[in-house]
């Protein structure tokens, strides 16, 4: 009983978080104004993934087998 009483206590200390707003540790800043923007980017936006890092898919899955189509690149090695 104990067991559980330690477990459902360290799940609850894990379920909950800050939810406040992110600000730098002592004696470290933010970084820099990007070159040309006239604002520093707030931490959502510093937050906020750019395209590389999660790209979107540009093409729809398959749903169902098809038959491929001949590849004229597909060649045998010489």
């Amino acid at each position: 009983m104990r067991q559980f009483l330690a477990i459902a206590a360290l799940a609850a200390l894990g379920a909950c978080g800050q939810q406040a707003d992110l600000k730098p540790l002592a004696g470290a800043s933010m970084p820099p104004v990007p070159y040309g923007a006239t604002t520093p980017p707030t931490t959502e936006e510093l937050l906020e993934p750019d395209t590389l890092a999660a790209p979107e898919r540009s093409v729809e899955l398959r749903r169902r087998s098809e038959t491929r189509e001949d590849d004229p690149f597909d060649l045998p090695p010489e």
